[in-house]
């Protein structure tokens, strides 16, 4: 995998054929979330709600009434929001992939979304907001926390190499300083909910991957943040593409290496912050999604960025299904799901890079 990051990008076929894949996944996803839960909503039937919903046409067209305030008050806010925290996570962990040159790089494992975490307690701790411009103020909270971490990560794994930079940090010591950085964060995040009084607790289901929060309020209050993330990530696709071939070989070729550094490590904590804010600590999607998509299309960031952004989206709505159903009526946070499901990857993925 480490041959495969640092390879020439090459195209594998036409691009609008992944991008239906991905597409048409999503769109799956997205109706079979919609759609489960204590009273089911079959796909077609959600497909049909939405659309007239979204035409302005008059709604009540031959299902139940209490089906339409299920879907639109409850069910799509959730959808929307894990959608939205799995696609900034994959998008993301592409994103530091690329960055740090180093296929285990994801906002989980070096420590970035405890950090951002942190950063969103303290505004919690603060006050819990309940008003759309309140909840504006937890994904800002988490991205200042995201960013201090990164850098903080980066400088850690470098010491003792001090000339390498950061895109040449070890794979195991940018592993070490992450569980470092991301443990002592954890750990004030702990002690901060147990201090707390009255709302906060609830932040406790929040750590390990769990809507905190019902309604559009958080989806709309974390949207322009990863939104604005994201897109200046994928703008970004080609500088990344140069960067594989190395720092120096990049600056030859006209690619400012730092200041492209600095505009992704931003960007991609931004993205990441926002979905840690209203979504907790949610791991391994970050890593898994985007070598999937680069196993299956390639590793040429224009086609890498966008894929695992929709792929990303597509497997947490999935991973969120499976935690709603796995223990009916009662909800199993997704980062559980995820975790159970990306640690085995993880190890695989560790093995064939101390192999190459």
């Amino acid at each position: 995998m480490t041959g495969d990051s640092r390879a020439r990008p090459a195209p594998r076929g036409s691009f609008a054929a992944p991008l239906t894949a991905c597409g048409l996944a999503l769109i799956g996803a997205l109706l079979l979330s919609a759609g489960i839960g204590a009273v089911a909503i079959p796909p077609q039937d959600v497909a049909r709600i939405a659309l007239a919903r979204g035409l302005g046409l008059p709604l009540g067209g031959g299902w139940p009434a209490a089906w339409e305030t299920i879907l639109f008050s409850i069910r799509l806010p959730r959808t929307a929001l894990v959608a939205l925290t799995g696609a900034a996570l994959a998008g993301s962990g592409a994103a530091y992939q690329g960055l740090f040159r180093n296929p285990l790089a994801d906002p989980y494992l070096i420590g970035i979304a405890s950090g951002a975490g942190l950063g969103a307690v303290l505004v919690m701790a603060w006050q819990w907001p309940a008003t759309l411009i309140g909840l504006a103020t937890v994904p800002a909270g988490a991205f200042v926390g995201a960013l201090l971490t990164t850098f903080l990560v980066v400088n850690l794994a470098r010491l003792g190499a001090p000339a390498a930079g950061a895109a040449r940090a070890s794979v195991t010591a940018l592993i070490l300083a992450g569980v470092a950085v991301g443990a002592f964060a954890s750990a004030l995040m702990t002690f901060l909910m147990l201090r707390s009084q009255g709302e906060l607790r609830r932040a406790m289901a929040w750590l390990v991957g769990g809507a905190a929060q019902g309604g559009w309020e958080p989806v709309w209050a974390a949207l322009p943040y990863v939104a604005a993330g994201l897109t200046v990530l994928v703008l970004l696709a080609r500088p990344l593409n140069v960067l594989q071939f190395g720092e120096e070989q990049a600056q030859q070729l006209g690619v400012d290496v730092e200041r492209l550094k600095l505009i992704v490590i931003v960007a991609a904590s931004l993205a990441t912050a926002a979905a840690v804010a209203f979504s907790g600590l949610i791991g391994f999607v970050g890593l898994v999604v985007p070598h999937i998509v680069r196993l299956a299309w390639g590793p040429d960031y224009r086609r890498l960025l966008p894929l695992s952004i929709l792929a990303g989206a597509a497997m947490l709505l999935l991973a969120d299904v499976a935690a709603r159903a796995v223990l009916a009526p009662q909800e199993v946070p997704v980062g559980i799901i995820t975790a159970l499901a990306g640690a085995p990857f993880f190890l695989w993925l560790l093995r064939r890079a101390q192999a190459a």
